[in-house]
């Protein structure tokens, strides 16, 4: 991709110091809310590309003009991959015990520990929202400008695009905080510098489904210019993140389960059936294409291109299945529990992903003989190394998005239906069709999603969601009583500096 032409990378936070307006607000630069800006369409799309910069800081890479491994942040593989999942720690080579510790839900080890490695990683990140606060700022203030713009080349289908782009990325970002967090400040005024309370989520993601529901049609379902397919909201974007915030919902407001999961089925209707073709599952084949990005598969990606000196460096899952086969030294950093992959794979049964994704007969050793190959995008030896890795990082996908959909007809009792969605993926993997009903079918979905999307960051999210977490049926993986759920143990801690002159602020109490 072109080195993304931004100019919000100058912003800077309100009276430093301040907690509340140090993690809650943004201060646009003179030249961004002056006479000097937001004059015409130029303007805008500076602006918009730079909160795509904004987000891709927040959730890889903080400051690109440091060394690789400084300022770096795993969101995604820490935060939805390895938490709480079947891993082991593959390896006793470069002190990367908090695989350990994510995998048991001990995130005080993970934040206390001297280990001079995490204190590289900069663990206590996720226990800090500003990043995510200064996107959120961003898109407010350009929701709020763009209708003031005079340019006669713009037109009003273009003006509600980019502010539906806007309006994509606050909700995206609150999203994310919900499921890290739990309750959290909401608010969508430009320029706000006020003390705020935490919302009760359920509030803060029916806020964030209006403001889609809003402008979602706003969207093209793709892009003609391939460089911003899948990295520019695109309709299918909003469908996906509105299809993973009902099924949130459902979870948390339990009186309305149902509607959430029948909002599913409408939203997964119209991705299937009105996008004209912008999306498709390819072939697994070409599973590079699918993971180096941009591709008809994609539905919102956060890019990295290494020509333009983009790098997530050691942010990403494929360093911690990479290897070497010329090195006898070299092994990747995890590996799956036997018992779970056997689950997710099934000896004897066929299925494209198992031989395409794995190397054959490595899938169930559960120790450093795994053998993952599903994100080696390249068969230059170079890609092998973390630093040469160039694919970008997958946030929703075309057959996520088929599989929620697939869930929530299961929830709902449409079983027929469920079964005729899910086999949409199975068959794309040549796995046989599935033929089951009930809690059985439901229990299959939820492996197919494992199997589907492994290293994309939602095995935690979706068994804190489908409060797997607590029932001791499942066998797998970080479990919790129904009281430490209800305390919040799924959450993140939040960083104490939250509370500063931000007197209505709270913490999360389980991590007190």
């Amino acid at each position: 991709m072109k080195r993304l032409v931004y100019i919000l990378v100058t912003v800077v936070m309100l009276a430093a110091g301040s907690g509340c307006k140090k993690y809650l607000s943004l201060d646009p630069p003179n030249d961004l809310s002056g006479n000097n800006f937001w004059k015409n369409k130029a303007d805008i799309e500076a602006y918009t590309n730079g909160m795509y910069e904004l987000l891709r800081k927040a959730v890889t890479r903080g400051n690109l003009t440091q060394p690789a491994g400084v300022d770096e942040f795993p969101f995604f593989i820490f935060s939805g991959d390895f938490r709480g999942a079947p891993v082991k720690y593959g390896s006793t080579a470069w002190g990367r015990t908090y695989i350990l510790d994510l995998a048991a839900n001990n995130l005080r080890s993970l934040f206390n520990t001297q280990n001079s490695w995490y204190n590289t990683w900069n663990m206590k990140r996720f226990t800090e929202w500003d990043r995510f606060y200064k996107v959120i700022a961003a898109a407010n203030i350009a929701y709020d400008r763009i209708d003031d713009v005079e340019d006669a080349s713009l037109t009003d289908a273009q003006r509600r695009a980019y502010k539906a782009e806007a309006v994509f990325l606050r909700n995206f970002c609150y999203f994310l905080l919900v499921r890290c967090y739990g309750d959290v400040p909401y608010y969508t005024e430009p320029y706000y510098a006020g003390p705020l309370k935490r919302m009760k989520m359920v509030e803060v993601l029916k806020n964030c489904q209006a403001d889609l529901n809003a402008v979602r049609q706003d969207l093209p379902w793709t892009y003609t210019d391939p460089v911003y397919v899948a990295v520019r909201a695109m309709r299918g974007s909003a469908i996906a993140l509105q299809m993973h915030i009902n099924m949130w919902l459902a979870s948390f407001d339990e009186g309305s389960r149902d509607d959430y999961y029948a909002k599913v089925d409408e939203l997964g209707n119209e991705l299937l059936n009105e996008n004209g073709g912008a999306y498709e599952l390819l072939p697994l084949e070409r599973s590079g294409e699918i993971f180096k990005g941009r591709s008809k598969e994609g539905l919102f990606e956060i890019p990295q291109n290494k020509n333009y000196n983009e790098s997530f460096g050691w942010s990403t899952y494929y360093d911690h299945v990479k290897y070497d086969d010329n090195s006898p030294s070299s092994y990747p950093y995890i590996a799956y529990e036997s018992a779970f992959m056997e689950d997710v794979y099934p000896q004897g049964q066929p299925d494209k992903r198992a031989r395409l994704w794995f190397r054959e007969n490595t899938i169930y050793t559960g120790d450093v003989r795994f053998r993952m190959h599903k994100f080696l995008i390249s068969t230059d030896p170079a890609a092998l190394d973390g630093f040469g890795f160039d694919a970008s990082q997958t946030v929703f996908r075309y057959s996520d998005a088929i599989l929620l959909h697939a869930e929530a007809l299961a929830e709902l009792g449409d079983f027929q239906r469920a079964r005729e969605i899910v086999n949409i993926v199975r068959a794309r993997a040549e796995a046989p069709g599935l033929t089951v009903s009930g809690d059985e079918l439901r229990e299959q979905i939820f492996l197919e999603r494992c199997r589907e999307l492994m290293g994309e960051g939602h095995y935690w999210y979706d068994v804190v969601r489908t409060r797997r977490i607590i029932d001791n049926k499942y066998r797998h993986g970080y479990k919790c009583t129904v009281d430490q759920y209800r305390q919040g143990c799924w959450t993140w801690p939040i960083s104490s500096a939250a509370l500063v002159n931000n007197p209505g602020m709270t913490l999360n109490a389980y991590w007190q």
